[in-house]
């Protein structure tokens, strides 16, 4: 090939753009401010088109995805009224439907009468379970710490079983938009994610804005490693861990020991099981957070105010409670089985 070709080839190619950079560009018209991914081809090079155009990139550890599936639709339970699309689309829908035709449930039904009734008798029992001074705690008395401290204008960021359903009953939400969880499928690897998508738009919006991660052992392990992703970009978040030692239940030392002289983990352990007095602290402090073991209710205080305190680094409470600790009885079993 002549010279001037090669010089021709080269001008040309000096004046292409990578759809890296046409995907980035494209993002930045839309008002797009952050990008959370996985590192990897083809992300890394839409990542660094991304930084270029001034769109932030958080580099995560754990892949998620998000569907629209039709088939979900009455899983659970059947439905008076479904709805299919997509949720800021539906959402908008229905707001500008209810600017013109105003409408809000009745008060005084007896609808809202049953409601009231049974929201007051939860109330009592999880009053009178928080006020249990046994040691190890159990998970209503760990929430009644914690909440007495929270911050109300702070994020709620909740993932696991008993662990996340309990804490919605019990740790508070004051403001719109401000709490994060699985959902009612309970799907388990969101709730670092939440967290850091939370804490990075808090820190640029709102700094000082506290982000609360709630996340029970089992929970934990889906993701744990995102407290790289967290230290990496030193987002104060203040993850809680709520360690029984299993899944729903899981055994103390002692018993673990003693059932390990039947047999190998692997023949004897029940599948729920999680090793016991894991110290999931010290995930935290290998990266540079503060880390916290606690096991009463003074320590639980002590060390969740210290972290509210230290805005400038990440921090892990590992609060170990009963392994048998469990919830109050529950009078709709459909909340918690499939229909397929």
């Amino acid at each position: 090939m002549s010279e001037s070709n090669l010089a021709a080839r080269s001008d040309g190619l000096e004046g292409q753009v990578s759809g890296a950079r046409v995907i980035a560009q494209a993002l930045k018209t839309q008002d797009v401010n952050y990008m959370f991914g996985i590192v990897g081809i083809p992300v890394t090079e839409i990542a660094l088109a991304a930084q270029e155009v001034g769109i932030r990139y958080i580099g995560m550890r754990n892949e998620q995805a998000v569907d629209i599936c039709a088939e979900e639709l009455g899983n659970n339970v059947r439905p008076a009224v479904t709805l299919l699309g997509d949720i800021n689309a539906v959402t908008k829908q229905l707001l500008e439907q209810f600017d013109k035709t105003p409408w809000q449930y009745p008060p005084e039904s007896e609808w809202w009468k049953v409601l009231r009734e049974k929201m007051k008798s939860n109330e009592a029992l999880s009053k009178e379970l928080a006020s249990k001074k046994s040691l190890p705690m159990n998970y209503y008395t760990v929430f009644y710490h914690v909440q007495e401290q929270l911050p109300r204008d702070c994020f709620v960021v909740s993932e696991g079983a008993n662990t996340m359903d309990i804490g919605r009953t019990v740790l508070q939400n004051y403001l719109p938009r401000h709490r994060l969880d699985a959902g009612t499928f309970g799907t388990m690897g969101v709730g670092l994610g939440f967290a850091i998508a939370a804490a990075i738009v808090a820190k640029d919006r709102n700094p000082g804005k506290r982000v609360i991660c709630v996340e029970g052992d089992s929970a934990f392990g889906f993701s744990g490693m995102e407290v790289e992703t967290i230290c990496r970009y030193n987002l104060p978040i203040v993850l809680l861990v709520v360690n029984n030692n299993g899944i729903y239940q899981g055994f103390d030392t002692d018993s673990w020991k003693e059932m390990l002289k039947f047999g190998d983990a692997t023949t004897v352990a029940p599948p729920m099981s999680l090793l016991p007095h894991s110290h999931y602290e010290h995930v935290m402090t290998a990266f540079g957070g503060k880390g916290y073991f606690v096991q009463t209710p003074e320590e639980l205080q002590k060390s969740l105010r210290q972290s509210l305190a230290d805005t400038t680094n990440p921090s892990l409470i590992n609060i170990m409670i009963e392994p048998q600790a469990t919830r109050k009885a529950q009078d709709f079993h459909w909340l918690t089985q499939s229909n397929l």
